[in-house]
This record gives structure tokens, C-alpha cells and sequence, in this order.
């Protein structure tokens, strides 16, 4: 995991991103298809959420291990360089698209811009009048409102005790996640948008992976088990319990599958980081692999106007409308990724206080550690 000039180093993790984007981008392709989504396109969010509370709270805990402190100023800096630049762009080539159309209404646009959208869509459905192809971008607002709010917790609570104590409290927060779905699905009869969109609901897929990071990180902390449990154990009953939780009737899936997918993911990680060079964990570190997982995040923002320009172009039928719309959606990702977020990321890195001694910048994922 040692990198001889950046640091620590884990190209695991943009794999991982790679296997989150996939089943989003079928879900999404057999929807436009207008076939039924039996691809599980939401446990890919489920993985992109975990892992961005997994390498955001490393990045922080290293920060505090190594200063004192949290810059809020740099890490919020960061965080506009790595998202908005990308985020934005999309979205206003969206909107002109709508506005052009007569579908787009401003007011909506504006609560896209201030990462409204997943309340958005709660209230107003998935036609509501938002940027045409920008649904995805709930997601968005969910990760957000936990940047706006976590770094300040994560500084007060170790410094006023530890980070397992932290871990312990965000484990309790993720019960008391788990107990509000379910009073709203078994008590309140809530439709699926309302357990699958909002930040209050979902915000434990994301609390999941600061715990792995606050609580034997598999980058950072020595192992508990053994490497033989890891591998034939843990890691196989995790995948088990995940591909059970697809199936599972729809309130047990807004309920229970969200907390059993988040419990799940730990060996998945751990194993990943740990032992990359074993079996399917290989396979993570393919080249071809690792290169789409760093195109994900603009691949995840552009699919869902390449479908629909995919649709408009071949038609619907969905051998010939998805292979199109992966072509589009690389050639349109890779386009921004080495036009914005490339550049931007060689930036960030000015701003970032995880810095070794050497003054090489610690990586995760493949990435200077300013994600």
C-alpha cells in the first residue's frame, strides 16, 4: 500500500467506483428501454455513498492526527474544486436544454443549484420541472448536506473524546436511521422517493463508511481478524447477505436492506484495500477497470442525457440504444474528467494539509488525498 513518492496508495478504491457506476448506468438504460430495471442500479449510489464517508473521514482523522485540527476553509476549497466545477457545468447545459424546451422552471432550477433536488423530487415527483437528466443529482444533495454538517462533528467529537467513541456515537446515529424508516414505512405508510431520496434516511449509507474509517481502516489500523477470515468468511457471507438484500419485498428493502448493505460493505472494503492482489480484488486493479472508476463521478452526472440522446439517435430497443449511450457517455465523461477534473484535482492538491513529511501528498483511490 506504499507508494514510493505520493504516500499511501489504494487503486482498489477506483474500482470499486467502477462496479458502483455500472448497475446505475444498466438501471438506468433497461428504464429507457422501457424494460423492467432489474438491474440494482440504487446499490450503486448505496456504494458511492459509503465510499465517500469512508475517504472523506480518513482524510480528516490523518488531518487531525497530523495537526491538531480541521481546516474548514481548505476543506470546503476542496470540496467546490472536486464537485461544483463538473456539477454545474452539466447542470446549466441541461437547463439551457429545458429552458429552450419550455420544461425547466426557475425556481426549481434554483433549488438545483442550492442541492435541493432530492426534496425536489419527494414533493414533485420525477417530472417535476427540474433541469431534464438531472434526477441523478439527489444524490448530490444528499452528499452535501452531510459536508455541510459532518466536519464540525467530526472536529468536536475527537476532541472532546476519541475517534472510536465518534464511531460509536455515528453507529447509534445510524440505528436511530434505521428506526426513522421504519416509523415511516411501517407506521406512516411513506412511498419509496421518500426512504430512497432524502438526506435523513439515507444519510446512515454514508455514516457506514466513517465508521470503517474512524474504526480499523484497513489503510490506517492493523487488522482484528485474520486474513484467512477476511477472505473465506467475512467477505463471502457479506456478498451473500448483499445479493439477498435485492430481492427482499419493498418495505423490508427500504428498511432493513439499506442498514444490511451498509453492514456488508465493510468486508468488501476492508478486503479490497487489504488484499488487492487476491482473487476478484485483482480484477479491481485492471487498468481498464481503475480508468473508469476515475471517469465515475463524470459518468454518473452525463449518463442519463447520453441515454436519452442514445434513444432519440437508434431507438429504444436496448441492444442496440445502451452499447450507444456507453460510448457517448465514456466519450462525454472522459472529456470533462481530463478538461475539469483533472486539472482542477493537480490544484486541490495546493490546498491539502495531508502532506508527508517529504512533502509528498498521501493517495486514495488513486488520487491525491484532497478527494
Amino acid at each position: 500500500m506504499a507508494h514510493p513518492e505520493r504516500g499511501p496508495y489504494i487503486p482498489s478504491l477506483d474500482g470499486l467506483r467502477c462496479v458502483a457506476i455500472l448497475p446505475v448506468f444498466l438501471s438506468h438504460a433497461l428504464i429507457a428501454a422501457n424494460l423492467p430495471s432489474v438491474v440494482p442500479g440504487n446499490f450503486g449510489v448505496t456504494l458511492f455513498f459509503f465510499l465517500s464517508g469512508y475517504l472523506i473521514t480518513t482524510l480528516m482523522r490523518i488531518e487531525f492526527e497530523r495537526t491538531g485540527t480541521v481546516s474548514f476553509r481548505l476543506f470546503y476549497l476542496r470540496r467546490a474544486l472536486r464537485i461544483f466545477p463538473t456539477c454545474y457545468l452539466v447542470l446549466a447545459l441541461a437547463a439551457a436544454y429545458g429552458w429552450y424546451a419550455g420544461t425547466t422552471d426557475p425556481w426549481w432550477l434554483l433549488g438545483q443549484v442550492l442541492q435541493l433536488t432530492n426534496y425536489q423530487i419527494i414533493s414533485g415527483g420525477w417530472m417535476a420541472p427540474i433541469a431534464p437528466h438531472t434526477a441523478v443529482y439527489w444524490s448530490l444533495a444528499v452528499e452535501e448536506h452531510f459536508y455541510l454538517v459532518f466536519p464540525a462533528v467530526f472536529l468536536l467529537a475527537v476532541r472532546a473524546g476519541s475517534r472510536q467513541r465518534l464511531a460509536a456515537l455515528l453507529a447509534i446515529a445510524c440505528g436511530l436511521v434505521f428506526v426513522w424508516r421504519c416509523v415511516l414505512v411501517f407506521g406512516q405508510g411513506m412511498p419509496y422517493d421518500r426512504t430512497y431520496l432524502a438526506t435523513d434516511t439515507r444519510i446512515d449509507s454514508i455514516l457506514f463508511g466513517c465508521i470503517l474509517a474512524l474504526w480499523g481502516n484497513p489503510a490506517l489500523d492493523p487488522t482484528r481478524f485474520s486474513e484467512s477470515t477476511w477472505k473465506r468468511v467475512l467477505l463471502p457471507a457479506s456478498v451473500v447477505c448483499i445479493l439477498l438484500s435485492f430481492p427482499l419485498e419493498r418495505a423490508l428493502r427500504e428498511t432493513v436492506g439499506y442498514s444490511l448493505q451498509g453492514l456488508c460493505l465493510y468486508a468488501v472494503f476492508v478486503t479490497a484495500i487489504r488484499y488487492p492482489h487476491w482473487g476478484v480484488m485483482r480484477w479491481l486493479n485492471a487498468p481498464p477497470v481503475r480508468w473508469l472508476g476515475l471517469l465515475s463521478y463524470s459518468i454518473y452526472l452525463i449518463h442519463p442525457s447520453m441515454l436519452a440522446l442514445a434513444k432519440a439517435s437508434v431507438g429504444s430497443a436496448f441492444a442496440v440504444m445502451a452499447p450507444t449511450a456507453a460510448v457517448f457517455t465514456v466519450a462525454a465523461a472522459a472529456l470533462l474528467y481530463h478538461g475539469i477534473e483533472r486539472p482542477l484535482g493537480r490544484l486541490r492538491k495546493q490546498f491539502s494539509v495531508v502532506a508527508n513529511p517529504g512533502g509528498a501528498v498521501g493517495t486514495v483511490g488513486g488520487r491525491a488525498m484532497v478527494n
